[in-house]
């Protein structure tokens, strides 16, 4: 399938599907995450483990399987010591996922290239630094990261984990360089009084934390990396500013440096009931995202039908 075919399946309204969790999924499977840089470093030493996900994940529904990249910028590789193994380390992520899609059979599956903004986050915590990279090396970084995905062949680069409006701005310059297509992924929490507001800093609003991203930049906007139950809220708060495709890939669990607390995790079918709301209110790409695995994505496979 290439992308324009799945640009065609939107536009006749039918269902695409995200994989699941990727990192959490290689945690979940026994292998240790990294400090500092949390799943990034992984893939270099245990690619059997990584194809095996992404195998799953298409025999589980996916459409679309995501490369182990959302951790592995210069700027967490850096943190964690793994600066001089930079391309090793995202070459190994990006061709596993190209691998596994040629193993599975099924030419018509995409692999997108995962790229954050994500910068060094203390341990115990889910919380960005105070004292971030300088401008230059985030951009450069991310830039660098991008242009990977384009060179080793991924078919569009999610944007995952929208959150910071000047980090949206560094992240963008990189990636609209790459001329793939663009999914933007934003992520929200509630405030002490129960509204929304952005991930790592209630000061922030979701209006400015999408003001930040050029609608005309990206081909899809959704709600990622966020509870299932303040997922609706942030749809309906991109409906505001975006007319176009809409996806939503919640987490479940949490994060402390460098490991998941799967704690609570919504079932499969719990996903479905969640996914099913989502879809009445227009949204077409559906996935799951750290803590949901294989098992959540099969059960979203219902919604194709």
């Amino acid at each position: 399938m290439s992308y324009e075919n799945i640009v065609q399946k939107l536009q006749k309204d039918e269902v695409v599907l995200l994989d699941g969790g990727t990192g959490t999924e290689l945690q979940k499977r026994g292998l240790d995450m990294v400090p500092g840089a949390w799943c990034g470093p992984v893939s270099l030493k245990n690619a059997d483990v990584l194809e095996k996900v992404h195998l799953d994940y298409i025999e589980a529904g996916a459409d679309i399987i995501t490369a182990n990249t959302y951790a592995s910028s210069r700027i967490m590789l850096r943190e964690a010591g793994y600066e001089d193994q930079f391309e090793e380390i995202n070459r190994v992520a990006i061709e596993t996922a190209l691998r596994a899609r040629d193993k599975s059979g099924q030419k018509n599956i995409l692999v997108a290239g995962s790229l954050s903004h994500m910068i060094p986050i203390p341990e115990g915590t889910d919380r960005a630094s105070k004292t971030p990279p300088s401008t230059d090396f985030m951009e450069e970084s991310f830039e660098e990261l991008a242009m990977l995905h384009k060179e080793l062949g991924c078919d569009l680069i999610l944007l995952e984990m929208m959150k910071h409006p000047e980090r949206i701005n560094m992240v963008m310059k990189g990636a609209l360089k790459t001329g793939l297509p663009l999914w933007a992924g934003f992520s929200f929490r509630e405030n002490e009084s129960g509204e929304l507001c952005c991930y790592d800093d209630p000061s922030i609003s979701p209006q400015e934390v999408l003001d930040a991203m050029p609608p005309e930049s990206v081909d899809v906007m959704g709600v990622m990396h966020s509870s299932a139950n303040i997922t609706g809220r942030g749809i309906e708060t991109i409906q505001n500013v975006w007319s176009g495709p809409l996806s939503a890939y919640p987490d479940s669990g949490f994060f402390k440096m460098p490991d998941w607390q799967f704690e609570n995790i919504l079932t499969p079918q719990e996903l479905l009931d969640f996914s099913k709301e989502w879809y009445g209110m227009g949204t077409r790409i559906l996935g799951g995202c750290c803590g949901l695995g294989p098992e959540h994505i099969e059960a979203l496979s219902e919604l194709k039908s």
